[in-house]
């Protein structure tokens, strides 16, 4: 390996290091409270390097916040549906989005925080909208295939399941301390996040399919 290849993955690896800390950070704090200093301190960087890399506090947050949304649209891409029902193939893709998003916790918190400021730096990102067309299209294949086997109700939108499926899969994580003080201590146990899991599954089939 030369040594601007090593160079080059030095990099690579010290960007993807602070986008990392970056995103827990700015999770944790917001815009206004995270500061460029601590994520410094949090990586083996300097806040002179995360300037040099990314430009500054603003850049650094459209980074993270578009990375974030790169996760969960990658981990849909990489969802294998092919050869299944399409009943089953919806009912995969709910789980997935499940999972992603209680194993990725920073996400749902950016964009709550970016809902609290009226999506104002989202709309700085280019890349999100054409991010997402890949999960419509997806959904879109699946319900397309159900309808014409008449296991799908014919009203039955990808944009609509995409709804349903995200708010059920948001709430868990965004009112998860609120609703287990009021409602459920065992709202975040194995126990319950399983049953929730299934049940997100059994909710989008139970609308979608045809009587």
């Amino acid at each position: 390996m030369t040594q601007s290849n090593e160079r080059l993955r030095d990099a690579e690896r010290t960007r993807a290091e602070v986008l990392s800390v970056a995103t827990e950070v700015f999770a944790d704090m917001g815009y206004s409270g995270a500061r460029v200093d601590e994520i410094a301190q949090r990586t083996r960087t300097t806040k002179r390097m995360i300037y040099y890399y990314f430009g500054g506090k603003e850049q650094l947050y459209l980074a993270a916040l578009e990375n974030a949304y790169r996760g969960i649209r990658r981990a849909e891409q990489q969802l294998d549906v092919g050869g299944l029902p399409p009943a089953d193939a919806l009912r995969r893709l709910a789980h997935l989005t499940f999972d992603h998003h209680l194993e990725h916790v920073e996400f749902v918190r950016l964009v709550a925080i970016e809902n609290i400021h009226r999506g104002e730096s989202i709309r700085a990102i280019d890349a999100v909208q054409d991010m997402g067309k890949p999960a419509v299209s997806l959904l879109d294949r699946i319900i397309a295939q159900g309808q014409q086997q008449g296991v799908l109700r014919p009203e039955v939108t990808a944009l609509d399941t995409h709804l349903l499926i995200s708010s059920y899969c948001v709430f868990q994580i965004a009112n998860q301390y609120t609703f287990s003080h009021l409602f459920d201590p065992e709202f975040t146990s194995p126990e319950r996040r399983e049953q929730m899991r299934t049940l997100i599954g059994d909710a989008v089939l139970a609308w979608a399919r045809a009587a």
